[in-house]
């Protein structure tokens, strides 16, 4: 049986702060099928990046079958729900959260860098290898299970036009140097992705504000 829906799409209301409304469409019918097609360039993988604009039973399947084949994993639980479930900490190399997803995940306010570590420390204890909240002018707070004590990342300062789209750049900048640096530092890929992000925030628009690496400084890579 065919089935026919519209695209997913999110639609950018701005009232203060930007908020985004997601229509989710035919993104939820991404299911067990399509991963199973695209297993063998799953398992070839240096990194998975999930979140919840699909249905929450293939991303984390998705993140189960990464862990399964020793990919590592990026979780960004967005759009955030209450009643996430246990095992997606568990099959997370990254767990990586704004603060209002770390606030409604754990019940906490998120209004400084303290808060941020006191949250990720939560989110650390429910199972993932490491946590990252980002608090968008004020960077970022890295915590490992290695090393549990939360360290503020800052980033620098910029004049923001439009932050649409920053934490999505962020993940992004955070995949590729997994990527393509496997063994540099969680902190030094953190303030890296931070300035990254920084970038893209003083451009309108989402995917159209993500630089290229033509445009960065060299010393990011």
């Amino acid at each position: 049986m065919e089935l026919f829906c519209t695209s997913g799409r999110s639609v950018v209301v701005f009232a203060g702060e930007n908020a985004i409304v997601i229509v989710a469409g035919a993104n939820m019918l991404l299911g067990k099928e399509e991963l199973l097609r695209a297993h063998a360039a799953l398992e070839k993988a240096k990194v998975v990046v999930c979140q919840l604009e699909v249905s929450p039973d293939t991303s984390l399947k998705a993140l189960q079958m990464a862990q399964q084949n020793h990919v590592k994993t990026i979780f960004n639980p967005a759009p955030a729900i209450p009643d996430l479930h246990a095992d997606f900490y568990k099959v997370s190399d990254i767990f990586c959260c704004n603060e209002s997803e770390a606030e409604l995940l754990t019940g906490s306010p998120v209004a400084s860098v303290e808060d941020a570590g006191r949250v990720g420390l939560e989110l650390l204890n429910r199972g993932c290898a490491s946590v990252i909240v980002t608090l968008g002018p004020q960077g970022c707070v890295v915590l490992q299970s290695t090393d549990p004590k939360p360290k503020h990342v800052p980033t620098t300062k910029v004049t923001s036009v439009d932050t649409t789209g920053a934490g999505d750049s962020f993940i992004g900048a955070l995949a590729f140097y997994i990527a393509h640096y496997p063994t540099m530092p969680l902190e030094k890929m953190a303030r890296r992705a931070n300035l990254i992000a920084a970038v893209s925030v003083q451009t309108t628009g989402t995917q159209t504000s993500y630089p290229f690496r033509k445009d960065l400084p060299p010393e990011l890579f």
